[in-house]
């Protein structure tokens, strides 16, 4: 392949902005949105199909329909799983007797809604609605429920989360690292250090083993290192902006794991440059899969889809913004997005969850219908 670009036909010279009229732009790219790249410029929409045949094809699930609660985070609903990575549901609303600890990877708790205290290695932390929570592997840890959970897991299988490399914007961008929270050494965690027989349960290849002590193994009186439990809120992240060009999701990166990255889609000002696309290209991303959860507000690329919602597009087509959504943002009509969304871009192919048939809309795949010219 070349690295040096060649032009062909009708076309912009700038990415994402100044399209020729009445035309439509569509990225084939490598490497998620950091490789070689083409814009190919097109007459009709790369996503007015008319029919859709295939296991190849994007879905869209209502995890509100997942109603059973669970004691135990290793027994939540798988929603996706490869050898890297498992995306689990969480209801729990009543406080865990046991505690558990993770040996396949570390963990990273998205807080959709609820409350409650995290007892942990660490210390104390209360977690709520928006949180990031990381637990390192091995770390042991329980909650104490202040108001029912729903909470989206995913493991790093075999892996470590870490922070990404911010470049250019400098490492305080995004949110500063000072903005992690860590468990503290509290007299609310020294209140729970009791000498009553204390079960863990430990997760190892997906199999599970109980170890039970004469008391409490979280009676650390102290600690110092850099491995520990983090948190992070949505409100205290603050997304890269351009006003005259629109960025790729991977500018919204929170954490990157081995063989998949999470970002995050935070409210921002919508691209205000007349001539500058406002909303997600089209795209051929073939080398990564996408899965969206959708927190709270309206997606601007997106209709008909609400909190509580998720969506994946595997890799090998074409997609992109919906019709409704393409045309608020060609007519300017939205000034700001008041989104919060948690996407999981994965490098390797992931399979759905046995559960996740039932709470499928089936006619996601239908939802692009009806724009064919600009």
């Amino acid at each position: 392949m070349h690295n040096m670009p060649r032009i062909e036909g009708l076309c912009s010279r700038q990415a994402h902005a100044d399209f020729p009229e009445g035309t439509y732009e569509r990225e084939l790219g490598q490497e998620g949105f950091f490789g070689l790249c083409t814009h190919m410029i097109h007459k009709h929409a790369p996503t007015a199909w008319i029919e859709f045949n295939g296991s190849l094809r994007p879905r869209a699930f209502d995890l509100k329909g997942l109603t059973q609660d669970y004691h135990s985070p290793w027994e939540a609903t798988m929603v996706l799983h490869n050898a890297y990575a498992q995306v689990r549901w969480w209801n729990v609303s009543t406080s865990m007797m046991d505690l558990v600890r993770n040996a396949d990877g570390d963990e990273l708790l998205f807080i959709h809604k609820g409350k409650a205290n995290l007892y942990c290695d660490y210390g104390h932390l209360e977690i709520t609605e928006g949180d990031y929570v990381l637990l390192p592997r091995g770390t042991m840890w329980r909650l104490d429920v202040i108001e029912p959970l729903q909470i989206l897991m995913t493991e790093a299988t075999g892996g470590a989360y870490s922070l990404p490399d911010k470049g250019i914007v400098g490492p305080h961008a995004i949110f500063d690292p000072a903005m992690l929270d860590v468990p503290k050494i509290d007299e609310q965690f020294k209140a729970q250090q009791h000498t009553r027989p204390t079960k863990i349960i430990v997760k190892r290849r997906n199999l599970l083993t109980a170890v039970t002590y004469p008391y409490n193994p979280l009676d650390a009186l102290g600690w110092h290192g850099n491995l520990m439990v983090v948190r992070i809120n949505v409100k205290d992240i603050r997304p890269l902006m351009s006003h005259r060009f629109h960025l790729p999701p991977s500018a919204h990166t929170t954490f990157v794991a081995r063989r998949f990255v999470v970002c995050t889609f935070a409210p921002r000002p919508i691209e205000s440059d007349p001539d500058a696309l406002k909303v997600p290209f089209y795209h051929n991303n073939d080398d990564y899969e996408e899965f969206i959860f959708y927190h709270k507000g309206e997606f601007f690329s997106r209709d008909n889809i609400y909190p509580g919602m998720t969506t994946f597009h595997p890799a090998g087509f074409t997609h992109g913004p919906h019709p409704g959504a393409f045309k608020k943002g060609t007519d300017f009509a939205r000034k700001e997005t008041d989104e919060v969304a948690v996407m999981i871009d994965f490098r390797d192919a992931v399979d759905v969850g046995e559960e996740m048939e039932k709470i499928e809309w089936k006619e996601y795949i239908h939802s692009w219908k009806g724009i064919t010219n600009p």
